[in-house]
């Protein structure tokens, strides 16, 4: 076979030394592909989307302002894949992703190409724009406290003109206590999407300063006397003490929550009603309490559960309570109704979709009929052990209600844990025991703890060993900490919560900051270039991570290239930080004085945390 690399041809086909089976399996493939090839790296092959684009080696695209051939030819002399985030094209374009992979063509040194991007017609109009914006808005995860298991549902009115206001929140006050809201805005479309939007905003502040839901209700009324948009939405404000099952409440404008009691009666609770918000400033509002009972189910819903074709509101609330009823009681009792897709399902049997004149919002909070047990495991610290521990935890944390990502995100984590301890605590002497604990405490944290009695000795630095092990630990759970005092004990800690029953929104791939691992030197340098905004500061976490294995290695970071430095990106560098303070080193941050990264850095508290340079 000739192995001189040669052009690609129009149509796709390969040049000589490029598998005939390799393309066609990548022809049609959404991401535009290429293979360079030879000291110059000149195109020996691309697919449909890449011949789209341009195949000669001038007219490659830049991504995150530097030129694909550019990345190409640092890959060739470094061995290593890289993964660039950013905006395509000189000018700015849609974000796109682009990977670049060292591999060897019929004996050539070569690199392949894979560039993904969002292109100008992955959008949506109309009614989808509405129902995009409005999720977006609406929480991305609702809440878990030990002994209450939420769901939420929304759905779009039929039309277009009638749709954007209803929206719902659940909010952990701290002490076991849990702010359920439900509301909606006047108007339709994005202003009222904008308004739902500002209304949620303006009762967070006030539940976390005051709680009591007089106080909340009444803020919330002078905030909307204030705001057009806002004036004349109605909301609905409950605190529920999870342990008790004490839910005290009151609303504007809005009906009262129905309640599915064990037995599977149902009744709307009392409720002192009250103008909506802003329409008749300094109106008392009255607060009322109830307790719901083990096993109850507490259903809360806007104006669009009840209203079917003009039908009257007794018919639909009555409705609505037959639905809610057949739902919770078609549920396993075993199960302890600890399904996410409660509020869907309630939503489901209200008004078809054909017939919908307004937005239908539904939370549902159902207070367990058995609290939560803890749970403890001694096991002898063998590989052996290792099954017998998942089946265990598994078990266990099915009952949670968590989701699924973050499940199975703790019992790889807690995997990671108890087979190092399994492999290295009673090295060279018999083996002895291994204890796993787990609890939730009153504000939904998950805590597990892997404990041995081995002798202490510090983690590796290569990242093959244990450092790869803490690096895992720490992208799947919220906290890690490493003792080593008698032995070593392992606590990890993750907020447990949940996706509403809508499907989430995620945020585009890609972002608009290009993220690098410069190894050149002593030590690895994380440099990024561009704006690092919600997307790419992800890019940065993974980045971070990966470079100091796991926290277990120094790294700096570099942001002298940074046009744009994010909130989101502040909260990694934090985390970060802290990783880098329990491992007992500093981490160094690369900012130009005077410039707009430094000063966010040093407002944000964090120059007492990261060597600033």
């Amino acid at each position: 076979m000739d192995t001189s690399p040669g052009a690609p041809s129009a149509d796709g086909s390969p040049a000589d030394g490029v598998p005939t089976a390799f393309v066609a399996a990548l022809e049609h493939a959404p991401a535009a592909m290429y293979c360079l090839a030879g000291a110059g790296l000149a195109p020996v092959w691309a697919n449909a989307r890449g011949r789209a684009l341009g195949t000669d080696r001038s007219a490659l695209p830049r991504v995150a302002g530097r030129p694909v051939i550019e990345l190409a030819e640092q890959v060739l002399r470094s061995g290593r894949t890289e993964t660039v985030t950013g905006l395509l094209g000189a000018d700015g374009g849609p974000a796109a992703t682009l990977v670049v992979q060292p591999l060897s063509v019929a004996g050539e040194p070569g690199v392949l190409l894979v560039l993904e991007a969002r292109g100008p017609d992955d959008g949506a109009s109309g009614g989808d724009l509405v129902e995009q914006a409005q999720s977006a808005l609406l929480p991305p995860f609702l809440p878990l406290l030990p002994d209450i298991r939420l769901s939420g549902s929304y759905d779009r009115a039929t039309s277009v003109a009638a749709a954007g206001g209803d929206w719902y929140d659940a909010v952990p006050l701290g002490g076991g206590r849990l702010a359920l809201v439900i509301g909606d805005a006047v108007g339709a479309g994005m202003p009222a999407a904008g308004a739902m939007s500002r209304l949620r905003g303006a009762m967070r502040s006030s539940a976390l300063r005051d709680p009591w839901p007089a106080a909340v209700v009444t803020a919330l009324d002078e905030f909307a006397a204030q705001m057009d948009d806002v004036e004349g939405a109605s909301v609905f404000f409950g605190v529920l003490e999870g342990s008790t099952g004490r839910l005290t409440y009151a609303a504007a404008g809005h009906p009262a929550p129905l309640l599915v009691d064990r037995d599977g009666r149902t009744t709307f609770l009392p409720l002192v009603p009250r103008p909506p918000l802003g329409s008749v400033p300094g109106t008392r509002t009255e607060v009322s309490q109830t307790v719901l009972e083990r096993g109850a189910t507490l259903v809360l819903f806007s104006d669009g559960a009840v209203a079917a074709g003009g039908s009257p509101p007794t018919q639909g609330l009555s409705h609505l309570g037959e639905v809610a009823r057949s739902v919770v009681a078609g549920t396993d009792p075993r199960e302890d109704i600890g399904s996410a897709e409660l509020a869907a399902a309630i939503a489901a049997l209200l008004p078809a979709p054909a017939s919908r004149p307004d937005d239908v919002a539904v939370l549902v909070a159902h207070r367990l009929a058995v609290a939560p047990a803890t749970l403890g495991v001694d096991l002898p610290a063998v590989p052996a052990s290792l099954p017998a521990i998942r089946r265990r935890l598994g078990a266990w944390l099915d009952h949670l209600g968590m989701g699924e990502q973050d499940r199975v995100g703790v019992m790889v984590a807690v995997g990671e844990a108890a087979a190092n301890a399994a492999e290295h605590a009673y090295s060279g002497s018999e083996p002895g025991p291994m204890h796993v604990s787990a609890a939730v405490d009153p504000d939904g944290v998950l805590t597990v703890t892997v404990r041995d009695e081995g002798t202490w000795r510090p983690p590796d630095r290569d990242p093959g060993s244990r450092g790869r092990g803490l690096l895992i630990m720490r992208q799947l759970v919220d906290g890690v900490v490493l003792q080593g005092e008698r032995g070593t004990t392992v606590t990890l800690r993750l907020r447990l919560r949940r996706s509403p029953d809508a499907e989430a929104q995620h945020p585009p791939a890609g972002g608009s900051a290009a993220v690098v691992v410069d190894r050149s030197g002593s030590r690895p340098v994380v440099r990024v270039t561009g704006e690092l905004d919600l997307t790419s500061a992800e890019q940065l976490r993974i980045r971070l991570l990966e470079a100091s294995h796991g926290g277990t290695g120094r790294v700096e970071l570099d942001l002298v290239g940074v046009t744009l430095f994010s909130s989101a990106a502040v909260r990694v560098v934090l985390a970060m930080a802290r990783i880098a303070r329990d491992e007992g080193w500093q981490l160094v941050v690369h900012a130009p004085e005077g410039g707009v990264t430094r000063h966010v850095l040093e407002i944000s508290g964090l120059a007492g945390l990261v060597d600033i340079r």
